[in-house]
C-alpha cells in the first residue's frame, strides 16, 4: 500500500497553475493585491489540476491519538491516562477542537492507532471496527465525532532505551493513516485536517524534526503542555540523547518513524501521503503535523504540493520544519493546542482563496476598466 500511494503521488500541474495566474490577473482586483492567498490558489490549481480548484468543502478532520514511552522519562508534568481520557471528550463533543469544527463545519473522526490505557465506552463511544470499515456514510457528519479502533500497540517504547517501533509497527501506522485518508475522500471531503492527542508527544516531533532537518536538539524541543526550566533541559537532553543512540538516517523514513516516533506521527504521514496521491490539499495543523509531514516528505518530495501550513506553532519547532518544507504558516497567534485546532481556525482562509477564483469577476465581465 505505502508503494503504490507514493507511486501515485505527482508533481503540480504546471498548466492549471499558469492558468491559476492568468485568471487573476483579469479578476476585479490590483494584481497581487491578496498576497498569499493568490499563491496558495494557484497552487492548489496545481494539486487538483485544474483552474479553478474544486472548493475545500466538506472539511474533514482526523485526530490520530497515541502514548509514548518516552513518558516513563519525566518528559511531560501530565499522566499518560489523559491521553484516553481526551479522546472520551472529543467524542463528546467537549474540546477546543470541537467547538472550532462546529464553527466550520468540519467532522471530527478521532482514530486510536496506539492509546495505552483502555478507552471510554458508551453509546458515543462505539468503535467503527478496525480499518478498512467499508463505507461510513455518517463520517462527515460534523454533529457526531466518530471513532475508529485502529491500534497498532498500546504506546510506543521508550525510545532512550530501545526504538520506540519496529519498521514493521511504523508501517503498519502510515498504511493507517493511508487508509483513513481514503476512507475520508472517498466520503466526499474535499479537504483533510490534522489532529493529534498524545501526552508526551512534543518529545518525539522533536526528535523526528531534529533528525530530517538536521537541527540542533536545542532548536527543535520546546515546551510542550507546559514545563519549567529543569524539565525543559532535561527533555532536550532526552531528545539529544535518543539521537545519539539510533543515528537515524533521513534518507530511510520509516526508519526514523520507527527509531524516535510516535504511532500518530506516523499515521499522519500517511493521511498526508494518502491526501497527496488524491490529489487533495491536507491542512497541517501543529507541531505534530509538521514533523509527520517532514516524514511525508521524505517518502515522497512531491507531496509537499498537497499541505498548507494552517499555523505557526508556539513550539519552536514548527518554524524550523515548516523552513524546511518551505510552507509559509497562513495565521500566526501563539498556538500551541494540537488537536487540530490550528488548522480549523485557517480553513476559512483556505477556501476563501479557492472562492476568489470560482465567484470574483473579471475586468471584462464587470465592465470594469483596467489601469
Amino acid at each position: 500500500m505505502l508503494e503504490t500511494t507514493i507511486a501515485a503521488i505527482r508533481p503540480a500541474d504546471e498548466a492549471a497553475m499558469a492558468a491559476a495566474r492568468e485568471l487573476h490577473g483579469r479578476l476585479t482586483k490590483p494584481a497581487g493585491s491578496l498576497g498569499a492567498l493568490e499563491d496558495l490558489s494557484v497552487r492548489l490549481a496545481g494539486l487538483a489540476g485544474a483552474c479553478p480548484p474544486p472548493l475545500p468543502e466538506p472539511a474533514a478532520v482526523a485526530i490520530f491519538a497515541g502514548d509514548h514511552g518516552v513518558h516513563a522519562q519525566g518528559v511531560s508534568p501530565w499522566p499518560q491516562e489523559v491521553t484516553g481520557q481526551m479522546i472520551g471528550n472529543f467524542l463528546a463533543g467537549g474540546a477546543v477542537v470541537n467547538a472550532f469544527a462546529r464553527q466550520a463545519g468540519a467532522s471530527v473522526t478521532v482514530v486510536d492507532v496506539g492509546v495505552a490505557t483502555p478507552l471510554p465506552t458508551g453509546p458515543i463511544a462505539d468503535p467503527a471496527g478496525p480499518v478498512p470499515a467499508g463505507p461510513v456514510p455518517a463520517v462527515l457528519d460534523p454533529a457526531v465525532p466518530r471513532l475508529v479502533v485502529a491500534s497498532v500497540r498500546r504506546g510506543t517504547r521508550d525510545f532512550t532505551v530501545t526504538a520506540a517501533l519496529t519498521r514493521a509497527e511504523a508501517l503498519a501506522a502510515v498504511q493507517t493513516g493511508i487508509r483513513i485518508a481514503d476512507e475520508l475522500i472517498d466520503a466526499g471531503a474535499g479537504i483533510l485536517l490534522t489532529g493529534d492527542m498524545g501526552i508526551g508527544n512534543t518529545t518525539p516531533a522533536a526528535a523526528l524534526i531534529a533528525a530530517f532537518t538536521g537541527a540542533d536538539p536545542l532548536d527543535a524541543t520546546g515546551r510542550g503542555t507546559g514545563i519549567d526550566d529543569p524539565t525543559y533541559a532535561h527533555k532536550v537532553a532526552v531528545v539529544r540523547s535518543a539521537l545519539a543512540r539510533h543515528s537515524p538516517d533521513p534518507a530511510d523514513p520509516l526508519g526514523v518513524l520507527a527509531a524516535v516516533g510516535g504511532l500518530e506521527h506516523a499515521a499522519l504521514a500517511g493521511l498526508i501521503l494518502g491526501a497527496a496521491a488524491r490529489r487533495t490539499p491536507v491542512l497541517l495543523d501543529g507541531v505534530i503535523a509538521v514533523s509527520a509531514a517532514l516524514a511525508a516528505a521524505a517518502f515522497a518530495p512531491a507531496a509537499v504540493g498537497a499541505m498548507v501550513a494552517g499555523h505557526r506553532s508556539a513550539e519552536p519547532g514548527a518554524t524550523v520544519a515548516l523552513r524546511h518544507l518551505g510552507l509559509d504558516p497562513l495565521i500566526d497567534l501563539g498556538l500551541r493546542l494540537g488537536e487540530g485546532t490550528g488548522a480549523l481556525l485557517a480553513l476559512p482562509v483556505v477556501t476563501g482563496a479557492v472562492r476568489v477564483l470560482h465567484e470574483v469577476a473579471t475586468f471584462d465581465s464587470a465592465g470594469v476598466a483596467e489601469k
